[in-house]
Order: C-alpha cells, then sequence, then structure tokens
C-alpha cells in the first residue's frame, strides 16, 4: 500500500461536497488550541504532518456516517470515511472557517519574513461586545503584524473579502496591494499543502478497518478505553453508545455530580459481567455486546445509585470518600426490586456498605479486584443465596478508625479518604448552618464553605501549628455568609451571636454536624477535638456496624 498525495484543497472540497465522512463512532475533537496552533506552525513552514488513513466506501456502508465538525451536513454521498487524521483535518477546517466560538486563529509575519500561527481567546464582555476589540479589526490587526486566518481558506472564493480588508488595514495603495499579493502567497502555500493518505479497498470488512483504526489511532492524543469501546459498540450493534450515556444522563440528571456517567457505565457494565473494572475488560472482544445486552440494568443502577447516594447527603464528588464504591453500589442497586421489604433490606446492607467502604482501607489497594469480590459477595447476601458475611464488614480485616486516628484526620477539602469520610457522615444528618438554619441540599451545596469551627487566624495567634488547625475535626461546611461573620471570633463569641434563636436550636443544628456545644463554647481547642472525635466515632459506629 503506497501513500498518495492531495493537496489539503483537495480535502476541504471532498468535506464541503459530502463525499469524505468520519464513521459515527469517531470521537469529537480531542485537539487543544496549543496542538491546533502547532498543525498551523507545520502547514505555513512545509513540514510533513504524518499520512491519514481512509477507507472507501461501496454500495453499501459499513458505518453509520457524521459530518467534520463545522461542515456541511452530509446527504448520502459519502465516498471515504476517514479513519485515521480527523484531528488534524478537523482543526485545519475548523480554524480556517472560524469554527472556534471563543477563539480566533492569526498569522503572525515576522519582520524576517517568517511565519507563524498565534491564537486569540476571546470572552464576551458586560457590554454586550466580543472581547479583545482590536481582534476583529483590520487595522489593529495588521499593526500586530497579524492576518486573519479565515482570508487563507481554501476553495473560497474570497477577493472581495480580502481587498476590502487589505483596505482597511493599510496605509496606502502601495501597502494596499502588498498586503493582497501577501494574502494570495500564504493561501496559496496552505491551500498547496500536502497530506498524503494510504487508503483500504471498499472491499475491507468491517471488523479488519475497526482493527486498523484502534491500531492506529496512537498518536499525541491516543483513543481511550472508551473511545474503542464507542468504536466496538457501532460496529457490532449499529447504536451510538454517546447516544445511550445521553440515556443514562437523562435518567439520573445527577449522576455527573460523582462520575463522568460514561466512565460510571464501563464499570458496572463489567461488574455485571463479573469482571474487573479494568481497561484490559474493556478491551475485551465480547465486553461490548455484553455491556449493551446489559444495558437497561447498567442505566437503572446508575440511576438508582444516585438517588440512594442523594438520600445519604453525599451530592457531589467533593464528598466523596473515595470513588471505587460507585461501581459496586450501582451494579448491585440494578439488581433490587423495587418497593418492599427487598428494598429496604437492601438499602440497610448498602448503606453499611457504602460507609465501611468510606472508613476502612478496603478500597487503599488493588481496588479493582476488591470492587469485584464484593459485588460478588453482596450480591449473593441480597439475593439470600449465602449466609457469609462480605469480607468488608470484618472488623477484624478492614477495622474502623479508632478516636485517636480520628484526630489526626487532615482537611476534608484535599482527596484524603479518610477526611472526606468525616466530612460527609458531618452531613448525614442534614449539616443545618450556624445562622440560618438552613439544610444542606444538592441546590445549596455549591455555596457551603469550608469553615475551621477554631478560627484558623485565632488558634495560630496562639502558637497552634497549621497542621494541627486543617484538621476534619475542626471543619463543617457552613454558608459563606455565615463563615464570614464567624471571622476570627473565638468559638465562644460567634455562638453567642448566635443564640437569639434559642440555646436549644443552636444546639440541634450543631448536633447535625457532630459537634458538641459545650466544648465548643469553652474555647478549649483540645478538649474540643478530643469530645467531637467521641461523638463522631460513636456516629461511624452506627453506620457501619
Amino acid at each position: 500500500m503506497e501513500a498518495r498525495n492531495r493537496p489539503l484543497k483537495d480535502w476541504f472540497s471532498e468535506i464541503r461536497n459530502g463525499y469524505l465522512a468520519l464513521p459515527r463512532f469517531q470521537r469529537h475533537e480531542a485537539w487543544s488550541h496549543k496542538q491546533v496552533g502547532a498543525l498551523l506552525d507545520t502547514v505555513l513552514n512545509q513540514l510533513p504532518a504524518g499520512a491519514v488513513l481512509t477507507l472507501d466506501v461501496g454500495d453499501k456502508k459499513p458505518f453509520i456516517s457524521r459530518a467534520v465538525v463545522g461542515a456541511p451536513d452530509l446527504h448520502d454521498k459519502e465516498t471515504a470515511y476517514l479513519l485515521d487524521g480527523q484531528q488534524r483535518l478537523t482543526a485545519l477546517w475548523r480554524s480556517l472557517h472560524d469554527g472556534y466560538e471563543n477563539r480566533n486563529f492569526f498569522v503572525k509575519v515576522s519582520d524576517d519574513g517568517s511565519f507563524s500561527t498565534e491564537s486569540v481567546g476571546r470572552w464576551l464582555h458586560k457590554s454586550n461586545k466580543v472581547y479583545p476589540l482590536w481582534a476583529d479589526e483590520a487595522k489593529e490587526q495588521w499593526s500586530r503584524n497579524l492576518i486573519p486566518l479565515t482570508l487563507l481558506c481554501p476553495n473560497l472564493e474570497n477577493g472581495t473579502k480580502v481587498n476590502d480588508w487589505a483596505k482597511s488595514a493599510g496605509s496606502n495603495s502601495d501597502e494596499v496591494l502588498e498586503l493582497v499579493s501577501l494574502v494570495g502567497t500564504l493561501k496559496e502555500l496552505i491551500s498547496s499543502f500536502n497530506i498524503p493518505f494510504l487508503s483500504l479497498k471498499k472491499e475491507t470488512s468491517k471488523d479488519v478497518a475497526l482493527d486498523v483504526f484502534i491500531k492506529m489511532n496512537t498518536s499525541s492524543s491516543p483513543l481511550t478505553a472508551y473511545d474503542i469501546v464507542v468504536a466496538q459498540v457501532e460496529a457490532g450493534t449499529g447504536q451510538s453508545l454517546h447516544d445511550l450515556v445521553d440515556e443514562v444522563k437523562e435518567a439520573a440528571p445527577f449522576a455527573e455530580n460523582y462520575l463522568h456517567p460514561a466512565d460510571w457505565a464501563l464499570a458496572v457494565g463489567a461488574l455485571l459481567q463479573d469482571k474487573t473494572t479494568t481497561k484490559s475488560v474493556y478491551l475485551e472482544p465480547d465486553f461490548s455486546a455484553a455491556l449493551i445486552k446489559n444495558w437497561e440494568d447498567v442505566k437503572r443502577g446508575i440511576r438508582r445509585a444516585t438517588e440512594f447516594l442523594r438520600e445519604q447527603h453525599i451530592y457531589d464528588n467533593q464528598r466523596l470518600a473515595t470513588d471505587v464504591v460507585l461501581y459496586p453500589l450501582a451494579a448491585l442497586w440494578s439488581k433490587v426490586s423495587d418497593g418492599g421489604d427487598s428494598e429496604g433490606e437492601a438499602r440497610v446492607i448498602l448503606k453499611k456498605y457504602l460507609w465501611r467502604a468510606f472508613f476502612t482501607e478496603r478500597y487503599e489497594k488493588t481496588s479493582a479486584t476488591r470492587a469485584l469480590v464484593d459485588f460478588k459477595d453482596l450480591s449473593n447476601l441480597l439475593k439470600g443465596e449465602s449466609v457469609k458475611s462480605p469480607i468488608i464488614f470484618d472488623s477484624t480485616l478492614f477495622p474502623l478508625p479508632e478516636q485517636e486516628e480520628l484526630k489526626t484526620a487532615g482537611w476534608p477539602k484535599r482527596r484524603d479518604r479518610l477526611p472526606r469520610a468525616m466530612l460527609a457522615l458531618s452531613l448525614n444528618s442534614g449539616a443545618f448552618d450556624f445562622a440560618d438554619g438552613s439544610q444542606l441540599s444538592s441546590e445549596n451545596i455549591g455555596k457551603r464553605e469550608y469553615h475551621h469551627l477554631f478560627p484558623d487566624a485565632w488558634l495560630t495567634s496562639r502558637g497552634v501549628e497549621s497542621n494541627e488547625i486543617y484538621l476534619a475535626l475542626n471543619c463543617a461546611l457552613v454558608t459563606w455568609k455565615t463563615n464570614r461573620t464567624m471571622a476570627a471570633k473565638a468559638p465562644s463569641v460567634y455562638m453567642e451571636e448566635r443564640m437569639k434563636v434559642g440555646s436549644d436550636e443552636i444546639m440541634r443544628r450543631l448536633n447535625a454536624h457532630y459537634i458538641p456545644m459545650k466544648e465548643l463554647m469553652l474555647d478549649d481547642y483540645e478538649t474540643f477535638l478530643d469530645a467531637r472525635a467521641t461523638e463522631m466515632h460513636k456516629a461511624i459506629l452506627k453506620v457501619c456496624e
């Protein structure tokens, strides 16, 4: 197989006329604007950009088609699919057609006559104008030695547009003529840029084409496991995994708060096949077909797991002690019948599982293998097929933290399991705000802040080290307004300011966070930490036993 030459202008003609299409399973553009700029520099300097791969299309199309982003709609005229090189041709098409909503590309003309690419980010100003303003003004552009890339697009008869730009940019007739000539030179440079290609014959089977596609896509933005599964699903079933994932988003609108639904779906699909949640499993030849077969269970499990997490007042990924628990949780909920005693029993078991996953070291090592073991053990328990207690419930192998360990747990805003678990538990009873009494919800959690119960500045002034200040036991999630009013005040002072509603009400709000009011009001940090560790430990035992 020999590579054939094709100039960019001919590639654009193929795209514009609908002859060159993408298989629908191709991922969408993954390049950053820096990668796009680097490719344009390659074109301007006439350096090799690498060959692309196409698949000729016969009377029967092997795949469902889609157009390059920003290109005209297809009209069932495809003669070839672009299997490898989509990122390059999409980047060139979009940048030369002004297809990036918040970015414009320019050619910079240096004093030595060399060319390079410059991209400019755009944003909508409160005046309803797109800034920076100079990026739309020809004279301002040329004062910076910049020429809009859109003037150089191959196959576009834009002579009038070029002349108008040159007249606005140039200071005299000679400069206008020079600019028109320069734009023409650059346009020809880009139009004639060679992008060689290899083509598979139309007789090539879908399986072979797919295998070549996967093996070829190992560039600077290699395919993810999900990208490959998307391709396998579409090639094997004709269904779009992107569309199926959209169904998950519709059925479980809060799922994205915890994990990307696509990643969640692959993991649940693996567990439902009694396999580990690993990339090697996702790439097995039979994985995709089984995933689609179980799709309704996958969707149902993610929906019900999301509902369950919200019942536990865990509303987003920032409050998750471990992501791993999401996979077995959704796979298990997919098999629980709706309503009745069986759902009630399942809720008790899965609540215990969730909190033990948070408060033990079960998923600190070999998490994928352990998640599969727990899924199998808990499945058997839920179905009544085993009286054996799941290993995650074994406190000898996976003990719960003692009070002294709770006292050393760090700041829960960091990605650290135990501190996050402690914060999550402090939200479990509603996490009422100290001042306004509002209950934590998915709608207001984004407005809550991590508050030092004994303020940072107050403790620092008393010689307490930072690592002893930023502790989970010294943290509560409160509204930003409440956080501001507390400032650097002693706990007894800022709590006294809350007492207008009555001490019983304030105690109720604090108890929801497992905060001992009496010890907080003493302004004795060590005494408070001991007391809250005691309260927190009792709560841990309650949810985990």
